[in-house]
């Protein structure tokens, strides 16, 4: 009997040890904790009633001070674990150990909360009033910023908020930025960070569109040639896109912050070509997207602002499975230059890809004139060359590198920032202007593909200066979880962390009681 009463005291503390674990871990009193504390104390008055006639004399043994030394010790590394527990909830860093970094907020959402001055609210109206998902993405941005405060509400027991704050429909999440305020009813980081931009914006920046010349329709949301998700992205980004044409006269509106000129199948007029060169030796700021073959009358004009537009199609070679070697005319590329607008492509080596429709060679070429710097973007790889014979090309499907090709790596895309004092102006001012030797890149069906709408997008913010929105955007897919419901979690957590290394340590030192 002294030998069994022993083992029950010995299990009693074990009982009172997970009692207490669980009600230090969750604060609550379930009937888990009632259980244990119950059988807990109950086994060791049992051992104190065997065991009164041996207890003076099993703790004058030496067995029983090592003992109470090793449960001691015990007890200091327990009392050690909770010291770190408790100044690593106060004084942490996220690790996100993921190739893809699913877990960490993307390089712009980053900057934009980096660039916050003053405190941003943030009040998440969602069904319950609980979001595990939201909630892991809003510590996220917490952590990124000590600017930023949140709250998740429940719109049913708190009704005097939502409608405080015009919440008609859950989820929304209401932010508040000074005195200007932004409903974002998708709960993502790219849908929230588009709404902090929104919110944190002084005004909106003017993007106008040359149209008259068949450019894609900006409207259109639908076909793959269409140009409606180019607005989409920058509208949800504080610009406000409009189309313009120009007539017999007219000038580049005074409030144009930036003038795209994209795939035009026409040739511009030359009051067209005026107009612009006279918006760009103000100081403005132009995207030029151009098709082969077409508007040559720009590739003639953009030679005095360094860019070498060449008559060719950009032939780029590619290692296929079970086809091998194989010529295309869609470069794909994840070579980029040194500038701004590629920093952070180039900065993510291979994994930074973008594809292209059938382009053009666009190179940088100053030939002595002072006040430009063009910098080459965009590089196909080694194994391409800018194919001049496009009758070959277009009418017999052919292209083959002889003497008058140029071999790769060929530029397709370059910047030029150019000082206005410096080329001869009369005036001080920059001009800033990118041209693609592509306009198909930007279309619906290329847009969202890889990293294309970031090297658009990062195009206008450098043109615009707004370098804070140069960086590499969230993207809607995310690494796949398995979210549980709240009873679910509890029944987890009781087995893994309490009931099972409870029932092997118990089942554990019974055997070892037998066996002594």
């Amino acid at each position: 009997m002294p030998r069994q009463g022993s083992f029950y005291g010995v299990v009693g503390v074990i009982l009172l040890l997970f009692a207490g674990i669980a009600y230090y871990l969750t604060g609550l009193l379930f009937p888990y904790v009632f259980f244990h504390t119950l059988v807990g104390f109950l086994a060791i008055i049992v051992y104190f009633a065997s065991a009164k006639d041996t207890l003076r004399s099993f703790l004058g043994e030496r067995s029983t001070k090592y003992g109470a030394s090793a449960a001691l010790y015990t007890v200091l590394f327990f009392a050690i674990l909770v010291a770190i527990n408790y100044l690593s909830t106060r004084h942490y860093h996220r690790f996100d150990l993921t190739e893809a970094g699913v877990y960490s907020l993307s390089p712009q959402s980053r900057s934009i909360l980096q660039r916050l001055d003053k405190p941003l609210a943030v009040n998440a109206f969602v069904e319950a009033g609980s979001d595990p998902q939201l909630q892991e993405l809003l510590d996220s941005y917490r952590y990124a910023s000590d600017k930023i405060s949140y709250a998740i509400i429940d719109p049913d027991k708190q009704p005097d908020l939502a409608e405080r704050f015009h919440i008609s429909t859950v989820p929304a999440v209401h932010l508040q930025y000074g005195d200007n305020t932004n409903v974002v009813n998708k709960l993502s980081e790219e849908e929230l960070t588009n709404g902090i931009i929104k919110v944190t914006r002084a005004e909106k920046k003017i993007v106008y569109f040359l149209a008259g010349h068949g450019e894609p329709n900006l409207d259109d949301m639908e076909e793959p040639k269409g140009y409606g998700q180019i607005k989409t992205s920058l509208g949800n980004e504080s610009y406000e896109v409009k189309s313009l044409v120009l007539s017999e006269g007219a000038a580049i509106p005074d409030d144009t912050n930036v003038l795209i000129v994209a795939g035009a199948e026409r040739s511009l007029l030359p009051h067209e070509v005026q107009a612009i060169d006279a918006y760009l030796r103000k100081g403005g700021h132009t995207l030029f997207l151009l098709n082969p073959r077409v508007t040559p009358e720009l590739v003639t004009y953009l030679q005095q602002w360094g860019v070498q537009v060449g008559n060719d199609v950009i032939v780029d070679e590619q290692l296929q499975l079970l086809k091998g070697r194989t010529f295309t005319l869609t470069p794909f590329v994840t070579t980029y230059g040194t500038h701004p607008i590629t920093e952070e492509l180039s900065r993510r080596g291979n994994s930074a890809l973008t594809t292209y429709g059938i382009s053009r060679s666009v190179e940088p070429q100053v030939d002595g004139k002072k006040g430009l710097a063009p910098v080459s973007l965009v590089k196909t790889g080694p194994n391409s060359w800018a194919e001049t014979d496009l009758e070959g090309v277009f009418q017999k499907q052919t292209a083959r590198l002889d003497e008058q090709d140029r071999k790769g790596p060929i530029s397709l895309a370059v910047a030029v920032s150019a000082n206005l004092k410096d080329m001869g102006a009369d005036h001080d001012g920059t001009t800033r202007l990118v041209v693609f030797g592509d306009a198909v890149f930007a279309d619906n069906q290329y847009l969202n593909q890889y990293f294309n709408r970031d090297l658009l997008l990062n195009t206008v913010g450098w043109l615009v200066g707004e370098e804070g929105l140069i960086s590499v955007r969230a993207h809607s897919l995310r690494a796949s979880r398995v979210q549980f419901t709240a009873e679910q979690g509890t029944v987890i957590f009781y087995l893994s962390v309490l009931i099972l290394p409870e029932f092997l340590l118990i089942a554990g030192l019974a055997v070892l009681w037998q066996r002594r």
